[in-house]
């Protein structure tokens, strides 16, 4: 594995554990005291952006020279002139074209648009447990910053409250919850997506969503993820859930209901069972039989009912992400979620997670490639997004140029839940009689939240932004992790409008693939991007032999 940097002096950030190439530690725990970049981000927000300690120090970044084949190996173009897709009530003067004037909303879908007022998404959170105890920081947080949020896989098979008919769930309080949490602060941007895997869509998920919610709901076929080339999974300690999860059709690993098994468990010899999801397509021999088999899912959810559908495919190979870009623009889908190698998740199995798949951003510009490649035909690709190990704005500026113009949103899967983690042990603090509901995990502050304040006020750098907007009383009903959410998001906004404005471009959707360029021969030849030096070199020989 390729050793990435575990402290930033000058940002006074450091991994508690391995550091990978998002920034995040590859084992990110709930109960964390800090203090990586987004950790930080989720309490001080936009002075994140800055070296530490003004006016004492001066800074300087290494050399650029990034080796090895990475999102870390692209370089952002900044440009001399111009300002392209400044709004129109804005003047072309330096007066009007200021960072803070770039746009950043966005949109996806096919017939009927979904806006997002940044062009960020959640990954999928599923069945694991800690995407239940943390949900409403999430869903409150993406809600008010106006991002779509991802229901994943299996939330309705593991709710020992939901209750079946005939095989089918007529009622399902968890996602419920869910889906009534992240509304009840929606304001007209984002949305809720929930997925269906083999359990969910046996067990009758998309008929319930569609009778409870409407076609509001954007319904997601789920191939993969980036994370594991088999279905999902969760662990669970109780042996009578366990055989619960096996009643309800699950794979459970080892069996709870062997005598063995339930011996061993006694005794402490074992002490966990895992829960596993079925493979797709296991009938299907080749690529024609998935084609048939997907056009007509997507055909049935529509014939229910369902005006936006989208599909999320993981790090398989060129044949699967070929079928997943063409049959997403056969079928009119609304969205492709392409998740590279290097995912993150609440559970998978390590070595699988350390040695399979196509590393994201080479499985992204091959997205790229064969997307133009399909409109060139006369085709139009589906909107995607592109997911895979990405956590700062530099990502979600290097991912939206490397697909452009076809990649519309960013997806961030552990680096949005590390707000939620933060919020919520602080609230816990702050606020014993509400720890345990909120998921807190601390006895008092770190030294490094305590330096900060004593009040919610003083910690969260994005506490009066939203009071100013919502007003007090409904901040004394937010949880603290979702201003934590709304405080990180605010500042990735911050960074991808600089960044932007540095490339001379003043709205997000003008983004284009030359505004990134590759800092080594082996990334430009992989990724089909120009090496740095290459990029506009025939420009500057015009311009001095001109």
């Amino acid at each position: 594995m390729q050793q990435w940097q575990k402290t930033n002096d000058a940002l006074g950030t450091a991994n508690r554990g391995t550091a990978v190439e998002s920034g995040l530690c590859s084992l990110c725990r709930a109960d964390c005291a800090g203090r990586c970049e987004t950790w930080l981000s989720s309490l001080a927000g936009r002075a994140m952006l800055y070296p530490r300690d003004f006016g004492m120090i001066t800074a300087g970044s290494g050399n650029g020279c990034e080796t090895g084949v990475s999102y870390n190996a692209l370089r952002i173009q900044g440009r001399l002139y111009g300002a392209k897709g400044q709004a129109a009530h804005l003047s072309q003067s330096a007066d009007d074209c200021l960072f803070t004037n770039v746009g950043l909303e966005t949109s996806f879908g096919a017939a009927q648009k979904t806006r997002a007022r940044l062009p960020l998404m959640t990954g999928a959170l599923g069945s694991t447990m800690i995407a239940a105890r943390y949900w409403n920081c999430l869903a409150v947080g993406c809600a008010l910053a106006g991002v779509p949020i991802v229901i994943g896989e299996n939330v309705v098979g593991i709710d020992k409250a939901a209750v079946f008919e005939n095989g089918r769930v007529v009622r399902a309080p968890e996602l419920d919850r869910r889906i009534a949490m992240y509304r009840r602060y929606a304001e007209g941007y984002g949305g809720v997506i929930v997925q269906l895997n083999v359990e969910d869509a046996r067990n009758g998920v998309a008929r319930y969503v569609l009778e409870q919610y409407g076609p509001d709901i954007v319904i997601e076929l789920k191939w993969g993820q980036g994370a594991k080339n088999i279905g999902g999974e969760i662990k669970v300690r109780d042996i009578g859930y366990a055989r619960f999860l096996k009643a309800r059709g699950y794979l459970v690993d080892p069996d709870p209901e062997d005598p063995a098994v339930a011996e061993a468990f006694v005794s402490g010899a074992v002490r966990e069972f895992a829960r596993h999801s079925r493979l797709g397509y296991v009938e299907a021999g080749d690529a024609a039989a998935v084609a048939e088999d997907f056009l007509a899912t997507v055909d049935t959810l529509r014939e229910l009912g369902f005006t936006r559908i989208s599909l999320k495919t993981g790090a398989y190979g060129m044949e699967a992400l070929a079928l997943a870009i063409r049959l997403a623009s056969d079928a009119g889908i609304d969205l492709l979620t392409v998740d590279g190698a290097g995912g993150g998740t609440g559970m998978s199995p390590w070595n699988m997670m350390e040695t399979w798949g196509v590393p994201a951003v080479l499985l992204h510009a091959k997205a790229r490639e064969y997307a133009a490649l399909l409109a060139a035909s006369g085709r139009r690709p589906a909107d995607m997004a592109f997911a895979g190990g990405l956590a700062r704005e530099d990502h979600i500026f290097k991912a939206l140029a490397l697909g452009a113009p076809y990649v519309k949103l960013v997806c961030m899967g552990r680096a949005m839940m590390i707000p939620g983690f933060v919020g919520a042990n602080i609230e816990g603090v702050l606020y014993p009689e509400r720890r345990e509901a909120v998921g807190g995990n601390w006895d008092a502050l770190p030294k490094s939240v305590a330096a900060l304040g004593a009040r919610p006020e003083q910690i969260f750098a994005g506490w009066h932004m939203l009071k100013a907007r919502l007003g007090a009383r409904a901040m004394a009903e937010i949880p603290l992790g979702a201003v934590a959410t709304c405080t990180l998001l605010d500042k990735l906004g911050a960074g991808l409008q600089q960044l932007l404005a540095g490339a001379r471009k003043f709205r997000v959707d003008d983004i284009a693939r030359d505004d990134v360029v590759a800092s080594n021969r082996e990334t430009a030849r992989e990724t089909g991007l120009e090496f740095v030096t290459d990029a506009e070199d025939a420009l500057a020989r015009k311009i001095l032999l001109g």
